[in-house]
């Protein structure tokens, strides 16, 4: 369950974050601009790091898939994955990563697309009550609840590769869609749906 604090305060906000980090992106075009289009939620079994994945639209109509993930404190050895960090009101400072060079993303992804799994459902805190959230981007692994997942505790390397990123954990090696639609080789895969679009979009592969 991704839990999230309605009321608060984030400074900066997470489209100033991306905004001025997409222009050193390869996959990005140097876009500056963009607007949020939908998300979805892992969770981290450990209870510690807040995992988001953002589709964001540009001017031209291209969407891009940005995988953030939240940490109270620095991620030793990821300083070239750091977008920023931010001040929220309720948690305090935040460390934001890309979570392609974040472990616990990873293992995340990995353990969604081998069994099969969904996103985490939302829930926000208003007035001391939770309020699920409906989804506005649907997402499932292409797995079985009974397969078996490897143990993912280290990124290896993070090399992007066109309009996809590829995570290299040791037993498993993640392909990312960073431009949503870009064709992506690998039988494992996480697929998603818009709820304002039919149409499935695959969002990653493990290979």
């Amino acid at each position: 369950m991704g839990l999230v604090h309605a009321t608060a305060d984030i400074v900066p906000s997470k489209k100033q974050l991306v905004r001025s980090w997409l222009p050193s992106r390869p996959w990005a075009d140097g876009v500056t601009k963009v607007k949020v289009v939908a998300g979805y939620r892992f969770d981290d079994p450990a209870g510690e790091v807040g995992i988001e994945t953002i589709v964001w639209r540009t001017p031209d109509d291209v969407l891009l898939q940005v995988p953030f993930t939240y940490r109270a404190a620095p991620l030793a050895g990821a300083e070239g994955h750091l977008i920023g960090t931010m001040e929220h009101s309720v948690l305090g400072q935040r460390w934001v990563y890309d979570g392609c060079g974040d472990p616990v993303w990873a293992a995340a992804m990995v353990s969604t697309v081998l069994t099969g799994g969904t996103q985490a459902q939302v829930v926000y805190e208003r007035d001391g009550e939770l309020v699920q959230a409906p989804a506005r981007l649907r997402v499932r692994g292409s797995g079985s609840p009974d397969a078996t997942v490897p143990e993912v505790a280290s990124v290896d390397s993070v090399v992007d590769d066109g309009s996809v990123t590829v995570v290299t954990t040791g037993p498993v090696t993640i392909r990312l869609a960073r431009v949503v639609g870009t064709p992506l080789a690998g039988s494992s895969t996480l697929t998603g749906t818009i709820l304002e679009d039919p149409m499935v979009l695959t969002l990653a592969t493990l290979v």
